[in-house]
């Protein structure tokens, strides 16, 4: 059954407290390597980041523009640098790897440095899409660079979305947006054996999503569903009732419409987007 357009479209852009940016969109000029680079495109702006495409001497640089924006009074521009600072931290560590983008930076607008901001590398292709037929290389490239970033005391965290993997245009595979990627602090005393705990699991899940994505891409969606572990089954469980919630409270305040999904808000992210015309193509 098709949607019609009131499911499709809310009747209002999202209020400020639920921007990154608040009022604001990124800047329509950012300098990089002190060269000016104008915005060419936002690909989203949701309650934790504005990210949005650049180009100019560097080349295209996508940045991530982390919460400013307070919350009833409460500041958040410590936030906004700590999430750039960790994504930024995470990239670096592995910067020498073939499927993650190249860390780009600092960034600075208007003669000020931009302390809220992770900026990277462009990589041109698309966000890989459900069952979209790929070679079976592009996962097992990915499986490696996984592998990789665990024998590193990381774990991505993220790999459930599939728009977090990227389809270059030459076919290979590139991971993006490590926001959330956990990284081993490299002192934690008392704490030594929970803190592995919690490291082998998220490690675990991101093969299980990995799985689920090789499955899914590979049989064309025929093949039957992997079982998920426990954890994976707590976090569904509780993530559900959160989501429900979180798109409860969107829809009541007029930011989202019908069932309250992300392609029906006024501006939907970049892979929404993609999605919404996949569907309208093979309609």
């Amino acid at each position: 059954m098709s949607q019609g357009p009131a499911e499709r479209r809310p009747s209002q852009p999202r209020r400020p407290t639920f921007r990154a940016l608040g009022k604001d969109d990124p800047p329509a000029e950012v300098t990089i390597a002190g060269q000016a680079h104008r915005r060419i495109t936002i690909f989203k702006h949701d309650s934790w980041a504005a990210t949005a495409l650049y180009d100019g001497p560097a080349g295209k640089v996508v940045c991530k523009f982390n919460r400013q924006q307070s919350i009833l009074g409460v500041p958040m521009r410590w936030l906004g640098r700590w999430l750039a600072q960790h994504e930024t931290y995470v990239l670096t560590r592995l910067q020498d790897l073939p499927h993650v983008p190249r860390v780009i930076g600092p960034v600075y607008a208007s003669g000020s440095r931009l302390d809220n901001v992770c900026a990277h590398q462009y990589v041109e292709g698309h966000p890989l899409a459900r069952q979209e037929r790929v070679s079976p290389r592009f996962f097992d490239c990915l499986a490696d660079t996984l592998r990789a970033l665990h024998q590193r005391g990381l774990a991505y965290v993220d790999l459930h979305k599939r728009e977090n993997i990227l389809v270059g245009d030459d076919g290979e595979p590139c991971l993006c947006d490590f926001q959330i990627s956990f990284a081993l602090p490299k002192r934690f005393p008392g704490m030594t054996q929970p803190m592995q705990a919690w490291l082998h699991i998220l490690q675990q899940a991101d093969w299980y999503h990995l799985d689920k994505h090789r499955r899914s891409s590979l049989s064309n969606g025929q093949a039957p569903p992997l079982a998920p572990p426990w954890f994976i089954r707590v976090h569904r469980l509780i993530g559900k009732r959160f989501r429900s919630l979180r798109r409860g409270l969107l829809v009541a305040l007029g930011m989202r419409s019908g069932a309250g999904r992300a392609e029906t808000e006024h501006f939907a992210e970049d892979a929404v987007r993609r999605m919404l015309e996949d569907r309208q193509r093979a309609a």
